[in-house]
């Protein structure tokens, strides 16, 4: 008796090494020794599929009809994933609702088969990780996007994935924006791994009245001076910026730098919160580190002035990630993703700039982007640094001095 699958006179191991339902389903009818690798190797070269089901008093014919039908099943749910594009990530929250109705707009007349997830920023990104610590290469989302350093530099995530190269930057996107291609930076990857479609910038405001004969800061070397000890607030809570700044702090001023960034923290709050911070009574932060977009909420008459710190505003890049196998599927996606409209909807709703070359991002030339830099990223191993510059900077905070 044979079928396309396989012939009931082949050996135990043969058919089990080649399908896993003929595991669970021979296991499940009495044979538990198939479940040790190497009893299944012993035993199962030494007696064909016909003559171990006649051991165990089975119908021969019954259990060919039930594994056949198991294939086929899990073969046609194998088709369908085959066929699906999966999307998975996360949006800055104020650009996150015009982002997802433009492209579920665009979906509209389009025949393609959907799978994606797209959630705030604000809920983090650890049920990403947990996708990629279960899943396989295969199971892998086709499109990852994301801000942030420690989700796509993480050896033990993304990084075996990378050393692969099964992700490639589709986008057709030569040169970025004048923005992020100058002789200050050049934002795209060397390698043409990753796509990146708009970035997160850090700004200063400084609450004008607290600064009490203290100069008006301008640069990220002024942050961590001494008169600024406990008086400036950081988005702690906002993993990818914060990230981002320690480990520019890093790169530009070492391990002493970290520990002054340390020391100068007077409280984490929330960007909406740093706004308003002038209204407190009590510990008013003299400047607090925010994302650009936060300065629109700035109200005429009050003491907030925002600060474009003149050695570059530190960037957390919005990642774009796209396997190389589903190249042809993926395209139109990709596209839409690192397109103008895309492009208008992070600079102009969200002030996260664009790299797309159309895009005006109404930032004047004088203003300036700090980035870690491809060479730096890939001379480190961009996770463990995090961990170690938040040890830095946490025993900073506590005033222990042994760091």
């Amino acid at each position: 008796m044979s079928n396309k699958y396989f012939n009931i006179k082949d050996t135990l191991y043969d058919i089990t090494e080649k399908y896993n339902e003929a595991i669970e389903l021979l296991v499940s009818l009495g044979f538990s020794n198939l479940k040790d690798e190497n009893m299944r190797k012993v035993f199962g070269k030494s007696i064909s599929l016909e003559e171990a089901l006649k051991l165990k008093k089975i119908n021969v014919e019954i259990f060919v009809a039930e594994l056949v039908d198991k294939i086929k099943k899990n073969e046609d749910k194998l088709s369908i994933k085959k066929d699906t594009v999966k999307i998975s990530g996360v949006l800055p929250c104020p650009v996150r609702v015009p982002l997802t109705e433009a492209f579920e707009e665009w979906l509209a007349d389009k025949n393609l088969n959907l799978d994606y997830e797209l959630k705030a920023a604000s809920m983090g990104i650890d049920w990403l990780k947990d996708t990629l610590i279960n899943q396989s290469k295969e199971e892998l989302p086709d499109i990852f996007i994301s801000a942030g350093f420690d989700l796509f530099f993480d050896k033990k995530l993304f990084g075996k994935y990378k050393a692969e190269n099964i992700f490639e930057d589709i986008t057709d996107i030569e040169q970025y924006n004048d923005d992020f291609h100058n002789e200050y930076i050049k934002l795209e990857d060397p390698n043409k791994q990753y796509s990146i479609i708009g970035v997160v910038p850090a700004v200063f405001l400084v609450n004008e009245k607290e600064l009490k004969g203290r100069q008006m800061p301008s640069s990220w070397e002024d942050i961590l001076k001494k008169e600024f000890q406990n008086s400036v607030s950081l988005p702690v809570g906002d993993f990818d910026l914060f990230n981002a700044i320690l480990l520019n702090i890093y790169k530009n001023y070492g391990e002493d730098g970290v520990k002054k960034l340390g020391r100068c923290l007077q409280r984490s709050m929330h960007p909406s919160e740093m706004v308003k911070s002038h209204i407190k009574k009590y510990d008013k932060p003299v400047v607090t580190i925010m994302p650009y977009f936060f300065t629109k909420m700035i109200k005429k008459g009050e003491p907030m002035i925002p600060v474009w710190p003149k050695d570059g505003a530190i960037i957390s890049p919005i990642f774009m990630l796209s396997k190389n196998e589903k190249k042809k599927a993926l395209k139109p996606i990709v596209d839409f993703f690192a397109s103008k409209e895309v492009g208008e909807i992070l600079s102009h709703n969200g002030k996260f700039p664009s790299v797309n070359p159309k895009v005006n991002n109404m930032i004047t030339k004088e203003n300036k982007y700090m980035w870690l830099g491809w060479d730096y990223i890939k001379e480190h191993d961009i996770s463990s640094l995090i961990k170690k510059c938040e040890n830095i900077f946490n025993s900073a905070v506590k005033g222990d001095e042994r760091v």
